[in-house]
């Protein structure tokens, strides 16, 4: 058995990082990808290693020459890399095809070892690797019959992606027989290249040959195995966090992303907070069949979508304004209220980033279950000179939850007091309590003082959209935020959500309904587990306390590094005390998460 490598092109979407090196020699985490593959490759022990060179094609060579590669390699140039592809650089190694058995690869890939194994373990002679299709993944595509052969090769032009759950993608990585090539492939790449040209790819002869009755390519399809393949720069800049050099480096690369995980399509992400149960799947329907006109037209400005958000809330529109996530009117809102402001701690850090420490006064919550009551604010602030108050509810990350009542006894202190009060309720709907929520335009109205903002990505499970809502009765600062956005601060998918979602309301309350039952069951079950406490709960997460002698940032490393699971580690939050924070997803990925904290633990 050897190897091919091709490694002659120029990798132009790359740019600067190609100026003075090719493509393969691009780094992921300090390692050449060439690098990489050459030293996967040589503990396989096979016969020897081609390498078709062509753009800086001796810097490469002399590059390699630095690696200690014991595997004997032999180079290959293409003197014309920069007008053909790929196809002609395989047809310049037809020769040593006929020689052997053959893994053939493209050099842009990053792999685990694994994958080399699969096909050397697999007694079938001639394989094409390939993978479920995936959002991130560009190149050829192919559908598969049951007997593993390739009923299809898709070209771009006929990607269609209401079929995606039928698609399969090549990772560019091949065995072929020696019979196949001298019998099958050279042939077909020699009439090919004489007939299209030398500026096509390849698989283009894969195709033909996959098309005979006796096709002898058969399919090989990974199974959870981790690859990537690298074209630009977001290429690798994902590269490098899933083949992060140390577990704790892969989980602090994930983390400092702050989203984008459907890059990530096997990482369950039990960290970041959304609605398990909804949006419903017609719903989904709804905006992708408008999907075309939403993508090309200009969504509408601040007064229709301040209309729409009052529709929804049972407002007035000169109460709300909508905002690109609450994250935007959180910003927003701290720029033009000025004083000391106060806060209960541990809470969630958006509200304090915004404010300078030195006008700050936070009431410190160090019980076991970092509980409180509406009375423990008053009877602390009280005595306490703050201009504005930040109250969270239910709080982020304990979970803890102040029934209406009890806001309703703060809102009355505070206006008597002369404090802002910015109560945050974008977990309120979780909560067990119904009607919990302070939108309404009777308080607002009586209660200048009062601003309210929800998070509309959390509580409907859109976060993608990025939505949130502020509302008060102070209509002259709602004024002065509505100028202080962007005219044009969401986009028409935000806008038309915000159009249909009023007719989903009965969805809303039954995805809320079943949403409470699985918190339940959930919680439960991870009362069962030892070396855990389970703080409970009226939001959509919850915070466990590890008390068996593992350290958060462990829990965290192995659940993303050994089962694919992202949970929050809650020890900078706790003044060093190992908590860590999980979302309640549905019913199945918790049951994962279950089992995997059971496997850790």
């Amino acid at each position: 058995m050897q190897a091919i490598i091709l490694a002659a092109g120029m990798g132009k979407r790359l740019k600067a990082l190609t100026k003075n090196n090719t493509k393969c020699m691009i780094k992921v985490n300090g390692i050449s990808l060439i690098d990489r593959m050459l030293h996967q490759i040589d503990a396989k022990k096979l016969k020897r290693i081609i390498i078709v060179v062509g753009y800086k094609g001796q810097e490469l060579i002399d590059y390699i020459d630095t690696l200690n590669i014991k595997t004997p390699i032999k180079y290959i140039e293409n003197p014309i890399y920069y007008k053909t592809n790929n196809i002609y650089s395989l047809s310049l190694a037809k020769r040593e095809l006929y020689e052997d058995d053959t893994l053939l690869f493209e050099s842009d890939l990053i792999f685990e070892d694994s994958i080399i194994d699969e096909l050397l373990n697999d007694p079938r002679e001639t394989l094409a690797l390939v993978d479920k299709y995936q959002s991130w993944m560009d190149g050829t595509c192919v559908k598969i019959r049951d007997d593993n052969t390739i009923k299809a090769f898709i070209p771009g032009n006929h990607f269609k992606y209401e079929d995606i759950n039928n698609y399969y993608k090549t990772v560019n990585i091949y065995k072929f027989s020696k019979n196949f090539s001298k019998n099958k492939y050279v042939p077909f790449l020699d009439a090919y290249v004489k007939a299209l040209g030398e500026n096509e790819y390849y698989e283009q002869v894969l195709r033909v040959i996959a098309m005979l009755d006796h096709a002898e390519i058969k399919v090989k399809k990974l199974s959870g195995q981790t690859w990537y393949e690298i074209d630009d720069i977001q290429d690798l800049d994902i590269a490098e966090s899933i083949f992060a050099p140390n577990n704790h480096a892969r989980v602090k690369m994930l983390q400092t992303r702050y989203g984008g995980y459907w890059r990530y399509p096997k990482l369950i992400d039990a960290c970041y907070l959304i609605n398990p149960y909804f949006p419903p799947q017609k719903l989904i329907d709804e905006i992708k069949a408008s999907s075309e006109r939403l993508l090309t037209q200009y969504p509408s400005g601040m007064d229709v979508n301040s209309l729409l958000a009052a529709k929804n809330f049972g407002i007035e529109k000169a109460n709300i304004v909508v905002g690109n996530g609450a994250a935007e009117l959180i910003k927003s809102l701290s720029n033009h209220l000025t004083g000391k402001t106060g806060y209960i701690r541990p809470t969630f850090e958006e509200y304090p980033n915004r404010y300078p420490a030195k006008s700050s006064v936070y009431l410190d919550i160090n019980n076991k279950n970092y509980s409180y009551k509406a009375e423990d604010i008053i009877e602390f602030f009280d005595t306490k000179h703050v201009d504005n108050l930040v109250i969270v509810n239910p709080d982020n990350p304990s979970g803890n939850y102040i029934k209406k009542s009890g806001i309703k006894k703060i809102i009355k202190w505070s206006n008597q007091k002369h404090i802002n009060l910015i109560i945050d309720e974008s977990f309120v709907d979780f909560a067990d309590e119904e009607d919990a929520s302070i939108i309404t335009q009777d308080i607002l109205d009586a209660n200048k003082h009062l601003y309210v903002i929800k998070s509309i990505s959390k509580s409907y499970g859109v976060p993608g959209l990025r939505l949130g809502i502020l509302a008060s009765g102070d209509t002259k600062l709602i004024e002065k935020i509505k100028k202080d956005v962007s005219i044009w601060n969401i986009n028409s998918f935000a806008e038309f959500y915000l159009q249909i979602a009023e007719k989903y309301n009965d969805d809303y309350a039954a995805a809320l309904a079943k949403f409470r039952k699985e918190r339940t069951r959930f919680g439960k079950k991870l009362n069962k587990i030892k070396g855990l406490r389970t703080i409970p709960s009226q939001a959509n997460f919850f915070m466990i306390e590890i008390t068996n002698g593992y350290t958060a940032a462990e829990i965290v490393d192995k659940l993303l590094n050994n089962y694919g699971i992202l949970i929050k580690d809650l020890t900078k939050k706790t003044n060093g005390k190992n908590y860590i924070r999980i979302a309640i997803r549905n019913q199945e990925d918790n049951d994962k998460l279950i089992e995997a904290l059971k496997g850790t633990l």
